[in-house]
């Protein structure tokens, strides 16, 4: 078994790091049990996808990323937001549909967005952030920068046409972009094996030539240096990669998903937690590296559950947008009165 902790990219890791890693990390897990809470409470409409068991991904890939890396993903958005330093607060605000969320209390919680931290969200549209990704890796390549675009799909998205047009355009063109497939073994409710005729993901990219890798997700040390090899290859040689991260949601695809436990047994669900929760997985590897004690760890899970508690009281007392704001923040604003250009956001001169 490759020992990961020796790779060079997780070698000279500090101990701030390495903690650092398990506050964000913890704070994802309290954010979405507090999120999952209101939901049950009734306070959040519409749909709420967790990220919970998947946390590793979000906060390992994003622990690679410097100033001219983008981000971009699904509707299980809110992991990937945190990870990339949006506050607590703007994204439960968001998620109540308060004027003080990250977008404004008009997108909810598939469409979180932070530009100016380089992440273009949260988009409902199964695949429909790919092509979107793929163009942000274009306009680095474009403008000559040295940076990638990583984007962040499910499983079930790899069966939509518009994905392998991407891949094929990506590959063509040598597009700086890695495309990193969070495979949790559900398309919704249906399982790998019953909705894909290839299940072993990472080999979709054999048919555009492009390099690809199968990972482990509960392994923040296996993510890191699978997706540096990947990034590395995007930057020095604007060659794509696609990375299939195997992972696992502790709960429905989504909050109104009822059949989660038909599905799929409770006793495959505990198995997981059990044996790579990242959480766990990953304390457990600082404890035994002597990095850390438990008291540490209780002292960060501490400040996360508190961190929750005053986002939740930040949400509920912010405002609910004006009705006039729903004409603010358009394209025809933006572009002085020439909605054709639509380059609000997506210029990234």
């Amino acid at each position: 078994m490759d020992d990961y902790s020796k790779h060079p990219i997780n070698k000279d890791l500090s101990k701030k790091d390495k903690l650092f890693i398990y506050e964000q990390m913890c704070q994802i897990r309290r954010f979405e049990q507090a999120s999952l809470k209101l939901y049950n409470q009734g306070e959040i409409g519409g749909f709420l996808h967790l990220y919970i068991g998947q946390e590793a991904v979000a906060v390992g890939c994003v622990s690679l990323c410097g100033d001219d890396d983008h981000l971009i993903t699904a509707y299980r958005d809110h992991g990937h937001a945190l990870a990339v330093g949006m506050t607590s607060n703007e994204c439960m605000a968001e998620l109540l549909g308060k004027a003080t969320g990250c977008s404004k209390g008009k997108g909810g919680s598939m469409h979180f967005f932070a530009p100016d931290k380089n992440y273009w969200g949260g988009h409902g549209i199964v695949a429909g952030q790919t092509p979107l990704g793929l163009g942000l890796g274009f306009a680095l390549k474009y403008q000559e920068k040295d940076g990638c675009a990583l984007v962040f799909l499910g499983d079930g998205a790899t069966n939509q046409g518009v994905f392998h047009e991407t891949l094929n355009i990506a590959a063509l063109f040598d597009i700086p972009v890695v495309f990193v497939i969070e495979n949790n073994g559900y398309s919704m409710g249906t399982s790998l094996e019953r909705s894909s005729a290839m299940v072993d993901l990472e080999k979709r990219a054999d048919a555009y030539g492009m390099a690809s890798q199968s990972l482990k997700g509960d392994n923040v040390y296996e993510v890191r240096a699978g997706v540096d090899a990947a990034m590395q290859r995007a930057k020095k040689e604007h060659k794509p990669t696609l990375l299939e991260i195997q992972t696992y949601r502790y709960y429905g695809h989504s909050i109104a998903d009822a059949n989660h436990k038909k599905y799929r047994s409770p006793e495959e669900i505990e198995q997981y937690k059990a044996n790579h929760d990242p959480l766990r997985v990953w304390s457990n590897q600082l404890l035994s590296e002597g990095e850390i004690t438990q008291e540490e760890l209780d002292a960060i899970d501490k400040r996360m559950k508190d961190e929750m508690i005053a986002a939740v009281k930040f949400a509920k007392s912010s405002p609910a947008p004006t009705i006039d704001s729903i004409y603010e923040d358009v394209y025809s604003e933006i572009d002085e009165g020439n909605p054709v250009r639509g380059s609000h956001f997506f210029n990234i001169n």
